[in-house]
């Protein structure tokens, strides 16, 4: 899954791929909240599940892979 995350950043946000690791954040990369919002709801149509995202403090690619797995399991 955190590939898969790193490739979108790096194809829908322009971003670098071997700049992202699973401790970056998303602030530190420039990813808005929109951006976050965006990436969730592509996924979910990719993957057809429903990631209720409100109440989990998720900043960084290591922690949204570990979450989106934990929900695909």
């Amino acid at each position: 899954m955190y590939e898969k995350l790193v490739s979108y950043a790096a194809r829908q946000l322009e971003l670098d791929a071997a700049q992202i690791t699973p401790g970056s954040t998303f602030e530190s990369l420039g990813i808005d909240s929109l951006d976050i919002v965006e990436m969730i709801m592509d996924l979910e149509t990719e993957l057809g599940v429903e990631l209720e995202m409100e109440d989990q403090q998720i900043s960084t690619f290591g922690e949204l892979a570990e979450f989106i797995e934990s929900k695909l399991n």
